[in-house]
């Protein structure tokens, strides 16, 4: 029993923290459309959204932006950006409020909720135990998003919409994060002991 816990709770935690670098160092997810420009992550398509409804300040989505940033320019070999241009190195320099901000958002709003769920369930993953089961919901969501709209008549533009390998590759982590049901599939794979054999040795004794 407590073997099983034990491994649980080290899968799951390995998996939060990799899926938490998966999500937080921006790898690159998807491909879908977001007010103008194109988003490969669920972290980019979340803070375009947050920095168009100015639900929260500039420099708290530049903070949240800022780690990927710094990971790509080193990936890349380049110079690390200045903190203040990161909204137009992504491009979301004309991003702006508009009467109804959702209208040209309907064709991709599984995809939004399940960014949303993803980048959350990322964050509570490592605060917190119960993370896992919203990061998972939020990768199937967002996948369902791309696949079902992206012949939709709400994509009245047809987009290009793609789901790269490395999404299968979050939802996998996301999945071992959960420790309930990484805990079933351990008790599952582990050898049960022949309830025959020891009382066989019982009786020898």
């Amino acid at each position: 029993m407590g073997s099983s816990k034990r491994w649980a709770t080290t899968i799951s935690r390995t998996a939060s923290s990799l899926y938490f670098v998966l999500i937080f160092f921006q790898i690159p997810l998807f491909r879908v459309g977001c007010r103008g420009t194109l988003c490969t992550t669920p972290l980019e398509l979340t803070c375009s959204q947050l920095l168009a409804s100015e639900a929260f300040p500039v420099y708290v989505v530049k903070s949240i932006l800022y780690p990927g940033a710094i990971a790509k320019a080193i990936f890349k070999n380049k110079p690390i950006p200045p903190f203040n241009s990161l909204p137009k190195l992504y491009k979301f320099i004309h991003v702006k409020p508009t009467a109804s901000p959702l209208t040209s958002d309907l064709h991709r709003l599984e995809v939004i909720a399940g960014s949303y769920l993803a980048v959350g369930g990322g964050m509570m993953g490592m605060v917190r135990a119960g993370g896992g089961r919203m990061s998972l919901f939020g990768c199937l969501i967002a996948m369902w998003g791309i696949v079902w709209r992206k012949s939709s008549y709400l994509n009245p533009n047809k987009e290009i919409s793609q789901i790269y390998p490395t999404m299968f590759l979050a939802l996998l982590l996301a999945f071992m994060s959960v420790r309930k049901d990484v805990r079933r599939i351990v008790r599952t794979l582990k050898p049960q002991s022949n309830p025959l054999s020891s009382s066989n040795k019982t009786k020898r004794k």
